[in-house]
């Protein structure tokens, strides 16, 4: 599933099956594409494709968007499930439940784009991203891929990139990182306010901020 029918063609069907017209250039063999199913109201779409199985059985593939809703999900059991692009709260929930009763797999592939939103919590325990093992779970893993973990990008063109960014997204683009969130106000990237830990000299003042609505200020 991505975000919408028209992503979920040009990105994920793309990758699978291939160009349309071309079914089979893309991962799965065209020998291997018994038959699919053309998706109403998006052209070029599919919503459904029967896949041969190696050990002569087929599988289905279906094909969904975020915009047809958590009702569009729910009911069935799902042996594999991949979300391209962050999911609601709600869809990546009802996701879960889908594989359930096969002792499924549910991959998420995204920019953390909207923060530390519930989905990328429950994979942030305390809000800390870690690569690895999601602490306290032995059913989440986290595989973070930052620019220097794509051989195809030269350095020159992370460098041009990387400036044509605003600064409080660089993070999130270049490193995984989630970023401030869509309801920013300051466009600065927390790693130039940000420091660990240490303690505090008691001769040093101390403040406190609280920003207590939009037509009130710190």
């Amino acid at each position: 599933a991505g975000d919408t029918g028209k992503t979920t063609r040009d990105i994920i069907q793309l990758k699978l099956l291939g160009l349309p017209g071309n079914f089979g250039t893309g991962l799965i063999p065209k020998d291997c594409i018994i038959r699919t199913l053309q998706k109403q109201g998006v052209a070029d779409a599919v919503e459904m494709a029967y896949i041969k199985l190696i050990s002569g059985g087929q599988s289905l593939l279906s094909l969904k968007s975020y915009d047809q809703r958590r009702e569009a999900f729910q009911g069935t059991e799902v042996d594999d499930i991949w979300l391209d692009e962050e999911p609601p709260q709600e869809i990546y929930t009802e996701c879960l439940l889908r594989t359930m009763t096969t002792n499924g797999i549910v991959s998420t592939t995204f920019t953390p784009l909207m923060g530390l939103s519930d989905v990328v919590l429950s994979f942030c325990p305390g809000g800390e991203l870690v690569e690895g093992t999601v602490k306290d779970t032995a059913t989440k893993h986290v595989t973070v891929c930052d620019w220097d973990s794509v051989p195809h990008l030269s350095q020159k063109e992370k460098d041009e990139m990387y400036a044509a960014i605003p600064p409080f997204q660089r993070d999130a683009r270049s490193k995984g990182i989630p970023q401030l969130g869509s309801g920013a106000i300051y466009q600065v990237p927390e790693s130039d306010v940000v420091i660990d830990d240490f303690e505090i000299p008691k001769h040093w003042p101390r403040a406190y901020g609280m920003d207590v609505g939009w037509n009130k200020t710190a």
